[in-house]
């Protein structure tokens, strides 16, 4: 089960805001869909190959090289902010 200081410790860290009744709220629900993880935590898989061989198919690794792009415009079309060829992103740790 989930605690109610649990899911405000969540939320500061994801910079959200719930009311008492919203933080009651989202710890019944994460106490549920980990409810649903310990279920599924008891199925036994030891038999299960989760890398299966496939004729034909290989690993590609293909070399790393510098390129340069030549539209700047398109590369920064979708930025909110920047300074030059540099993107400004928000300050996310305190």
């Amino acid at each position: 089960m989930i605690s109610i200081d649990e899911v405000k410790y969540i939320a500061k860290l994801s910079k959200l805001k719930f009311t008492e009744e919203e933080a009651e709220k989202m710890a019944a629900e994460f106490g549920a869909i980990l409810g649903h993880f310990e279920y599924i935590d008891k199925f036994d898989l030891s038999d299960i190959d989760i890398h299966p061989k496939r004729e034909g198919l290989r690993s590609v690794i293909r070399k790393d090289e510098e390129k340069v792009f030549e539209d700047k415009e398109k590369l920064f079309q979708n930025v909110k902010t920047k300074r030059e060829t540099y993107i400004e992103v928000p300050k996310i740790i305190e």
